[in-house]
């Protein structure tokens, strides 16, 4: 999330029991036993039988923040147990009418082993739901993450070690977040994931990454001292985790699916903290999908170092919370990725994102991005729509048509995502259809 909402007022509208702006959480889930290539991470993956593509050769990616995320640690697990959720419904069939062969879920709360997975699939998304069809996701893979997992540091430095539990734990949690889970991620898959080569890097330390933007105090004259040595020895760079998930596709193909969600770089002070810390969660992709002595430093959960080999096919995928035009990202963040050799920008558009920003005037109209490749309605408040969600593939993938789903107000569909308060979530589905196996010349 990009807004500038406070806590405290996505806090009062998700009591009055709207759809509110992503903050920043964690989740993880498994309906089975899972390990991380060598022993990486203790994740979880589980399969039921065979998935289905789209038209041969091409394979659908796709990342959705759903805001799928609730108050309590139990109220995913309530909400999804019936089948009459109003917001679920319109987030399954969201998926249904877009239909991904392989989907990131942002802001999923994590219910340890996979019990809010297995709901939602069962009683959303393998339901119909206004005529859309149901889909079929056999694999899903889901793991801890940073949010609301206490760091026992005062990390907003405001003289107090937040309790768990509230805004000012959440604050100087190792992730924003009222408790461990909130805001989770979660992947499915109608291709069998490689649960075994799965690598997280849930722990990596910020300290860890070569010229950090680490933030500084402004009120001393050392540099880079907003956090003392004691909380960069325990601070992790994710804010709710970076996963390599495998997806074994047709023709024995491998695409390495590279998900998280960074955090926003928003809610703090003249120090950038979370600015700076998006600005790198973000460059930790650049810096992996290099490869060689760019991605060294970097370790995962399981001790093993380094990155991607050049040989190897990739989509990155999530809520980074950077527009590369307008908002309030650190230093041109999610250029990082936009701008690398190795990655392919599909451009994404809708209709009714430039619909909206035209009805919506305000912030919008001293942006200098295109409105038709946005992601994001941030409620008609400061910093206006934004793009901030991403589907992008490494370039020996050809990618063949990309979209957003927003959909005209005229259309039949716009009210599955609607208007503030939104029915579903504040932030737009982005698909990307690409051609596995064939190289792509830019």
């Amino acid at each position: 999330m990009t807004s500038r909402l406070t806590r405290a007022a996505v806090t009062a509208l998700a009591l009055a029991g709207l759809a509110t702006p992503a903050l920043v959480t964690p989740a993880v889930a498994g309906g089975g036993p899972g390990r991380g290539h060598g022993g990486h991470g203790p994740g979880h993956g589980h399969g039921h039988g065979p998935g289905h593509g789209h038209a041969k050769g091409d394979v659908r990616f796709s990342t959705f923040n759903a805001s799928l995320n609730r108050n309590g640690a139990g109220d995913l697990v309530r909400d999804l147990s019936t089948t009459d959720n109003a917001q679920a419904a319109a987030v399954a069939e969201t998926i249904q009418r877009t239909d991904p062969d392989v989907l990131l879920i942002n802001e999923f709360d994590y219910v340890e082993g996979g019990r809010a997975a297995e709901l939602f699939r069962a009683n959303y998304l393998e339901v119909p739901h206004n005529g859309a069809k149901p889909v079929d996701y056999p694999y899903y893979y889901v793991a801890p993450v940073n949010t609301g997992v206490p760091s026992g540091f005062d990390l907003d430095n405001n003289g107090v070690v937040g309790e768990p539990g509230t805004q000012a734990g959440g604050d100087d949690s190792f992730g924003f977040g009222l408790y461990p889970g909130q805001y989770g991620i979660i992947v499915y898959s109608k291709h069998p994931i490689g649960t075994r080569d799965v690598r997280t890097f849930q722990h990596f330390l910020w300290k860890d990454m070569p010229d950090a933007a680490l933030p500084d105090d402004p009120s001393t004259p050392e540099p880079a001292d907003w956090y003392s040595p004691e909380e960069l020895d325990v601070l992790r760079l994710s804010s709710k985790s970076h996963w390599d998930v495998p997806i074994q596709l047709p023709g024995r193909q491998t695409v390495h699916f590279l998900v998280s969600h960074p955090t926003p770089p928003t809610f703090d002070g003249p120090e950038d903290r979370n600015g700076r810390r998006n600005h790198d969660e973000i460059r930790f992709w650049a810096d992996y999908v290099s490869g060689g002595h760019h991605a060294s430093y970097i370790y995962d959960d399981g001790g093993e170092r380094g990155g991607l080999g050049r040989g190897e096919q990739f989509v990155i995928a999530g809520d980074q919370n950077a527009d590369p035009f307008d908002g309030d990202s650190y230093d041109g963040a999610i250029r990082q990725l936009l701008d690398h050799p190795r990655i392919t920008d599909p451009h994404p558009t809708s209709p009714g994102a430039v619909e909206q920003s035209e009805l919506q005037a305000g912030a919008n109209l001293a942006h200098t991005g295109p409105a038709a490749e946005d992601t994001a309605d941030f409620a008609d408040t400061p910093p206006g729509n934004l793009r901030a969600d991403y589907v992008l593939p490494s370039e020996r993938l050809t990618p063949k048509r990309a979209g957003v789903f927003w959909p005209l107000a005229s259309d039949p569909l716009f009210g599955l995502v609607g208007t503030f308060p939104f029915p579903a979530s504040d932030h737009r589905l982005v698909w990307l259809d690409v051609k596995v196996g064939a190289a792509h010349h830019r």
